[in-house]
């Protein structure tokens, strides 16, 4: 219950960084207004440590997003001013533009020149691709040329030379490369400024923000005083900025940190204790490129999970909040010494992606559509006259060709895939959309009323070689498909997405060798059996070398 006579309180959730209010139930850090004033009487102004609203409440415990008004015209005007603020130490801030290698071309990245503008005093921008760990190698050498690909889509958007600081490729999730992101930072940008995430939603910014958070780039007992940002497959999570002091990297530190990381290169996966060994098989199940994230200056945590405590917030979502008969924790602060002469890492919102299937589906839909885990490519031969359903978001039609052609989705595994005649896909389409046999959406005729229908865009492509795909046919967010055909084939294509989302052919493709990673074709069916190559931990010695 909201109650709009009382004002705001000028504490912060601790999730999404918003000012705590009970006020406005549709507006960020919104609190029902009797926990509301038990927040307030609790520590005096101070507050409790870990308050949250209730939207971050529900996307730590339900991983649902109550509905906020708030307009992608706000997200930039956040952005934008914080970047704009002069700086109160050393020079201006360094952009570190966080974006997900699988959504290439970037669609937020030819923004960001707009974004900045000429009066944001700011350093540079170091470029990080995301998500990497969800990508099968599809030959030596691919994470080589997933960082070109990154590095052509920073040049077409005008991100070149100086301003273009570095590019690194990273998986926030499982840790894979963000030692050698925090070595480039302490080695380069060492404490001379302000850092700032920026990114579009969803591209794991705050993921990669908690990651940094228990990593030697923070100062050591901040770790254990600052709440980390929501993660939540749910766009635009972060409302505000949230931040971290940066440990300044002295000769000393940078020395421990280096014997650190060579103590650990020399392990091999049986001398971990017991706890690692199960977290590290837990990432492993998740991603293809696994990394090690430790501290050097404090023992480090290895549990991955959120950091809320339930009994602060402890409301269903049909009924309000009770009171917790625990005694809240003392919240810890930083003193003036620790801060006065800080540099600070800040989190951003997520600037909403226009033209993006996720912005249609509901937070059921977006946590299937959303790869959680390492994807598993699923390829299919088709003749001319047939047609790929990826759910019900996307759909490709082989209309003309003289041989048959190998299409490979590589797009949450989650997402069902079906082959059919293009007599037969009408009918399919309008008798299963909705339902479980396409999955997504769901919601049956209802949900269909309401969500926009397919429309098409012809393609047309000429093969390059049965062994390497021609380019990408790009299914909005919910995925792709690597065409692959014959040398100098000809391939008449009309492929859909819902109405009001982008349609990319991606050219040059990002896996040209996808279609290799499949196993034998199944007897009587389009489809090949699936293969899942094996992951590879960095920074532990493989068990039998020297």
């Amino acid at each position: 219950m909201s109650d709009p006579s009382v004002p705001p309180s000028g504490l912060s959730c601790s999730g999404c960084g918003a000012e705590l209010q009970c006020g406005d139930g549709g507006a960020p850090g919104f609190v029902p207004a009797e926990k509301y004033r038990s927040l307030l009487q609790c520590e005096g102004s101070a507050g409790p440590r870990g308050a949250v609203c209730q939207r971050c409440w529900a996307l730590a415990h339900y991983g649902s997003a109550l509905r906020l008004r708030l307009p992608p015209d706000e997200h930039r005007r956040v952005v934008s001013a914080a970047l704009r603020r002069p700086p109160l130490h050393g020079r201006g801030p360094l952009l570190l533009y966080v974006l997900d290698v699988m959504e290439l071309p970037d669609p937020v990245l030819p923004q960001l020149p707009a974004l900045l503008g000429p009066d944001v005093p700011a350093a540079g921008v170091l470029v990080v691709g995301n998500k990497v760990d969800l990508l099968p190698a599809d030959c030596p050498g691919h994470l080589g040329r997933l960082r070109q690909r990154v590095a052509a889509a920073c040049a077409r958007a005008g991100l070149r030379g100086a301003a273009l600081v570095d590019i690194r490729l990273v998986s926030a999730k499982t840790g894979y490369g963000v030692e050698g992101l925090v070595s480039r930072l302490q080695r380069s940008w060492k404490c001379a400024g302000d850092v700032y995430l920026l990114g579009a939603t969803n591209s794991g910014k705050s993921t990669l923000f908690n990651t940094l958070l228990r990593s030697d780039y923070c100062k050591s007992r901040a770790s254990d005083i600052i709440d980390r940002a929501t993660v939540s497959p749910w766009p635009g999570t972060t409302l505000n900025l949230l931040k971290f002091p940066i440990i300044n990297p002295t000769c000393d530190r940078i020395f421990r940190r280096q014997e650190r990381l060579k103590e650990e290169a020399t392990k091999t996966e049986d001398q971990l204790s017991t706890e690692e060994k199960k977290y590290l098989n837990q990432l492993k199940k998740q991603g293809y490129l696994v990394g090690r994230v430790g501290r050097t200056f404090q023992q480090q945590k290895s549990s991955a999970e959120i950091d809320f405590d339930p009994d602060l917030l402890s409301y269903s979502m049909d009924e309000d909040p009770k009171d917790s008969p625990k005694k809240h924790e003392e919240r810890e602060e930083f003193t003036h010494n620790e801060v006065k002469d800080a540099r600070w890492c800040f989190d951003t919102p997520g600037i909403v992606k226009e033209d993006c299937v996720l912005n249609l589906l509901t937070e059921k839909e977006v946590k299937l559509v959303l790869p959680s885990h390492a994807i598993v490519p699923r390829t299919f031969i088709l003749k001319p006259g047939m047609v790929l359903f990826l759910a019900a978001l996307g759909r490709i039609d082989y209309l003309e060709g003289e041989k048959s052609a190998w299409f490979s989705v590589l797009a949450s595994n989650l997402l069902p895939v079906h082959v059919t005649t293009l007599s037969n896909a009408d009918t399919l389409y309008e008798k299963h959309a909705g339902q479980q046999f396409l999955k997504v959406p769901m919601g049956g005729e209802e949900r269909m009323k309401e969500f926009p229908p397919l429309v098409p865009q012809d393609i047309r492509l000429k093969g390059i070689g049965t062994t390497e795909a021609v380019a990408d046919i790009k299914l909005s967010s919910a995925g792709w498909v690597a065409v692959t055909a014959h040398a100098e084939e000809e391939l008449q294509l009309r492929a859909y997405t819902p109405k009001g989302t982008a349609l990319v052919v991606r050219e040059p493709p990002l896996l040209p060798y996808i279609s290799a990673i499949r196993g034998a074709r199944i007897p009587g069916t389009v489809a090949y059996r699936t293969k899942k190559p094996p992951s590879f931990v960095e920074n532990l010695r493989a068990t039998g070398s020297r």
